[in-house]
């Protein structure tokens, strides 16, 4: 797939991690177009089209400028002036005038993002100022945030190879919630959303002009189960998450410290409320236990009963119904390896490999007491769901001990499994199953199914929903080939 800086890999003389931190970037200037109300692109020169743009983020924090996209695009001839002096100069450059465009007067800043002193793109930031009024404190303090963090940026301190990008859901927004700290970690403003949240949590008390760390350590009600990172994140001190909860209410906590070139002079503490998030993710574990414990349980009922048919079998005096019994015994020990499987896993498909794997031998093994079976498997069979897997495994063992008791008739020989998955017709995977030996082969004339090939065909047929052909194997023996489609969502 594509990625935004395809268009210069042929232009641009990136040192080692220059397209990563670009990247980077772009991953997380969505904060930075919400807090400067203004719709931000990113530019880089291109030989035939002046500067070409390779992003474009919209604020969710009031309405946008750019309605078309393009990304893609050369620059506006009269925009690329402003950015040409930001490139060269590395320095912030604010358009001296407002652009009028479709009725809307713009105010252009063009920010050079620099890092080990070269400059790698340039961000244009185009704020509306068609409907100015007074702006309020928020606005202020939040404009304030973001051209600090684009002050960072041509100094090469933002973004932060440190940053969070963990996979935990619940990464809180501008609109979630802003705290920000001075240097010593004191509130200098906080965002009403950001006082709702730590209300919330039991403070009852304005933040402003007061440590964070002192509020946040104030509403812990057991303080061995904080997160190790959270008095890092309440200080400001470093780019991280954590998370915080009391009261039955959980709040996610991001920071982003603020620096210049000799210090750190602040930070931004975006904060969210994720207690209904956590409440469902803890909903969906305990689930994914219980259906663990379910697949355990009916695993260990399975092989009692499999216990149950073998003492039942040596009491039985008809060999024909000891065979039975004993057949009977192998299918649910089958059955039940799929649970075993099932049982130790977070999601209901199984690596059929591994499964097969080890029920392919033991179905020869058990099938042959006397006699010298060799097995061969190739291919790959790939994750299968349960209730795929189940009736599959079936099959293949049902396949296994008639090669061995019927191909082979007591002689030494080989039993081979194959797997093969590939493209259907439509977005769907077709999987051919092969069983083969180099037995007797097939009888000339007719004969009856027993019960075993009975089952394999009703399981292939009505439960999997795929055909099923015997056929004289080359060089002797027999072989039986399963195609099954595996539909996928």
């Amino acid at each position: 797939m594509a990625i935004f800086t395809d268009p210069i890999r042929e232009h641009a003389d990136f040192g080692p991690g220059d397209a990563e931190w670009l990247h980077l970037l772009v991953g997380d200037w969505q904060m930075v177009a919400d807090l400067a109300f203004a719709d931000l692109a990113l530019w880089f020169p291109h030989p035939e089209l002046g500067y070409v743009a390779l992003a474009h983020v919209r604020p969710s924090t009031t309405h946008t400028v750019f309605h078309a996209d393009f990304v893609g695009e050369g620059i506006r001839s009269d925009l690329q002036p402003l950015v040409e002096r930001a490139w060269t100069s590395r320095s912030i450059e604010r358009s001296s005038e407002t652009n009028w465009s479709s009725e809307m007067a713009l105010r252009v800043e063009a920010v050079p993002m620099v890092r080990n002193g070269r400059t790698l793109a340039v961000v244009t930031s185009h704020m509306d100022l068609s409907s100015s009024r007074m702006p309020s404190r928020l606005e202020l303090t939040y404009r304030q945030c973001a051209y600090d963090l684009l002050r960072m940026g041509t100094l090469g301190l933002w973004p932060d190879f440190a940053s969070p990008t963990g996979s935990r859901r619940g990464a809180p927004r501008v609109g979630d919630g802003l705290i920000r700290l001075d240097a010593e970690g004191i509130v200098q403003y906080a965002s009403p959303n950001g006082v709702s949240a730590f209300r919330r949590l039991g403070d009852v008390e304005s933040l402003e002009g007061r440590s964070l760390a002192e509020v946040t350590a104030g509403l812990l009600k057991d303080r061995r189960m904080v997160d190790e990172t959270l008095p890092l994140v309440v200080t400001g001190r470093m780019p991280w998450r954590s998370e915080i909860e009391s009261r039955g209410v959980s709040l996610s906590l991001r920071a982003i410290p603020l620096r210049d070139e000799q210090e750190r002079f602040g930070a931004l503490v975006l904060c969210r409320d994720v207690s209904e998030l956590r409440r469902r993710e803890m909903e969906l574990v305990t689930k994914d236990a219980t259906i663990r414990e379910i697949h355990h349980r009916v695993k260990n009922n399975l092989q009692t009963v499999a216990a149950l048919l073998r003492m039942q079998s040596r009491r039985m005096v008809s060999e024909e119904a000891k065979q039975g019994l004993e057949q009977a015994m192998r299918r649910v020990a089958t059955i039940a390896l799929v649970h075993e499987t099932l049982s130790q896993g977070l999601t209901q498909s199984v690596d059929f490999d591994e499964l097969i794997g080890r029920q392919f031998r033991l179905s020869a093994e058990v099938a042959s007491p006397s006699q010298q079976v060799r097995t061969e498997r190739s291919g790959q069979f790939g994750e299968l769901p349960s209730d795929f897997a189940t009736p599959l495994a079936l099959v293949i063992n049902e396949l296994v001990t008639n090669a061995v008791e019927h191909g082979l008739e007591g002689r030494t020989g080989t039993v081979w499994l194959m797997a093969d998955r590939s493209p259907a017709d439509n977005s769907d995977e077709r999987l051919t199953v092969t069983v083969a030996d180099d037995g007797i082969g097939l009888p000339e004339s007719p004969y009856s199914e027993g019960l075993g090939l009975q089952i394999v065909r009703t399981l292939v047929t009505s439960e999997l929903g795929g055909s099923i052909q015997w056929m004289p194997r080359d060089g002797g023996g027999t072989m039986v080939k399963i195609v099954l489609n595996l539909v996928h969502g």
